[in-house]
């Protein structure tokens, strides 16, 4: 179906006018709709008449939170080039290959990497566009606000296909050292809209709610953006993780809905504020602990909503509501184990090797299929044909249903890690902690952590009379691929299980701490 979505923010900025839409709490800028829809329609504009990106065209971000709530979904999709998030945290390296990976002619980067992105990025002729005025004037570095403050402000009126188009493009984990750009329609991210108005809590989306982004938007805390707008509701952006700074800010802002993490969630115990305006908390990547869950209820009452998603399906598979996060008894503090029921409109089932649908109670890959599923990756047919079947997304996760329809995780098909809500990938940190001189092998697995969920944990088997601390491998680890994916741990050990062809049988190492209960000295 042909879409113009200028139409769309058009209306909503007619309905809800003088709202706001936008705070951007570090650089003070607030936006109400009427304003955001001139403001948007100016970056698109600048975008295809000053920077040539047209239908069919790619550009980067590589933004904190605030500037990326400004090229963000209700941005893009008023015009025709399709825009690739990537984490701003994340290093150099990482963002290079995306770059690469995602052919971008142009990047939008904050002023602070010039000093580490820009020769990366004129090797590539990337074009630049900083979103704070460099101190020295750099060949082929634009100003965003300069660029954007010249442009027109009438509607782009760009009609796209909302299921053919690929708008935007996010980037999975990586099993061996780099990850996949997943490709998205417009109704992709719709639809990630439709799966949050379908949970229980409704009461979420009235009003006028006031989502606090402290989480990266370019992750899970992204799947509350487009609710938010369609509610008439204010996306507010935090930059720092200072959670004191982030209770300050709802206090002040009257925020009432965020996105956390079980681990972030966790600290907040230890942190006197006044939160009473949340009325929501959604949380993702892992499940919540029964006891951490009763002390944050005591002190925020019963207000946590549990969403599952993934960079393949970008909307809510499952959710489990405040009324499930009640716990009378064993059975229910079983229950916040799971990732929830399936939302509304979207299938999940649990298959065997070969694909059959398995009954309840029985163990088998969780397969997910709504109109939330991207479009693939890009530039890899092969790996896209692997990966999807008749709609259908295998998730690698290895689960079971209860008889309720409950999904229960188990283990994980390719040897993910979810430690503090991101996604880490075994392969990627063996390879980098393989790289050190030192080391002759290492086995990565995910070990269970009170706070994160999982914490990374590696196994590694040093050369010959070689000596390396713990210390100086983790910092490797964290120079290569950056600091949340390095290991928490490292245990030194003689020799790692391995096939008889050699490879590492990460299953025997990790059994070691799941089965048995086994402590890290």
């Amino acid at each position: 179906m042909n879409i113009n979505f200028s139409n769309h923010i058009e209306s909503l900025a007619n309905r809800f006018g003088d709202q706001e839409a936008i705070v951007n709490i570090e650089r003070n800028r607030r936006y109400t709709f009427a304003e955001f829809h001139l403001l948007s329609n100016r970056i698109v504009n600048m975008m295809m008449a000053t920077l040539g990106l047209g239908i069919g065209d790619r550009f980067v971000n590589i933004l904190d939170n605030d500037n990326l709530s400004l090229i963000h979904a209700p941005t893009i999709f008023k015009g025709g080039a399709t825009g690739a998030f990537t984490n701003f945290r994340d290093s150099v390296d990482e963002h290079t290959w995306q770059i690469e990976a995602a052919g971008a002619k142009v990047a939008f980067i904050e002023t602070e990497l010039l000093k580490t992105h820009y020769e990366m990025l004129k090797e590539r002729n990337v074009s630049i566009v900083v979103m704070d005025k460099p101190k020295e004037q750099l060949d082929g570095v634009h100003y965003f606000w300069d660029l954007v403050d010249s442009a027109p402000d009438h509607n782009p009126d760009v009609e796209l296909d909302d299921r053919e188009h690929c708008a935007i493009i996010r980037f999975t984990g990586g099993t061996t050292g780099k990850g996949k750009p997943a490709m998205y329609n417009i109704d992709n991210w719709l639809s990630c809209r439709d799966t949050a108005f379908a949970f229980d809590d409704k009461d979420m989306w009235i009003a006028e709610p006031r989502c606090i982004h402290v989480a990266p938007i370019s992750h899970g805390s992204g799947m509350l953006v487009l609710p938010t707008f369609y509610s008439g509701g204010c996306t507010i952006t935090q930059n720092s993780p200072d959670l004191n700074a982030y209770c300050a800010n709802i206090e002040h802002e009257k925020a009432t809905l965020t996105f956390l993490v079980p681990t972030i969630l966790y600290r907040l115990l230890d942190i006197e504020s006044d939160l009473s305006s949340l009325r929501f908390v959604v949380y993702g990547a892992a499940p919540m602990s029964s006891g951490k869950l009763k002390q944050l209820q005591a002190k925020l009452g019963n207000i946590f909503v549990q969403g599952y998603g993934s960079t393949e399906h970008f909307g809510f598979a499952s959710n489990m509501s405040t009324k499930q996060h009640i716990i009378h008894n064993e059975e229910d503090e079983v229950r916040l184990g799971s990732a929830g029921q399936p939302t509304p409109s979207v299938e999940c089932i649990i298959v065997d090797e070969k694909g059959n649908k398995l009954p309840k109670g029985e163990t088998g890959e969780l397969w997910v299929r709504s109109r939330s599923i991207c479009l693939g990756y890009l530039n890899a047919p092969e790996l896209t044909a692997e990966e999807f079947q008749n709609g259908f997304w295998k998730s690698g996760d290895l689960g079971y249903m209860d008889d309720n329809g409950f999904i229960y995780l188990v283990d994980r098909k390719k040897d993910m890690i979810i430690s503090g809500g991101f996604n880490i990938y075994a392969n990627e940190v063996e390879s980098a902690l393989n790289s050190h001189p030192s080391v002759l092998m290492a086995a990565v697995v995910g070990i269970p952590h009170e706070e994160w969920g999982e914490a990374v944990h590696a196994e590694v088997v040093l050369r010959g009379d070689e000596n390396v601390t713990e210390a100086e491998l983790i910092s490797h680890v964290k120079s290569l691929i950056g600091s949340y994916k390095a290991p928490k741990t490292i245990l030194v050990v003689e020799q790692v299980p391995t096939s008889v062809v050699g490879k590492v049988l990460r299953r025997k190492v990790r059994e070691q701490y799941w089965k048995k209960g086994r402590q890290i000295s």
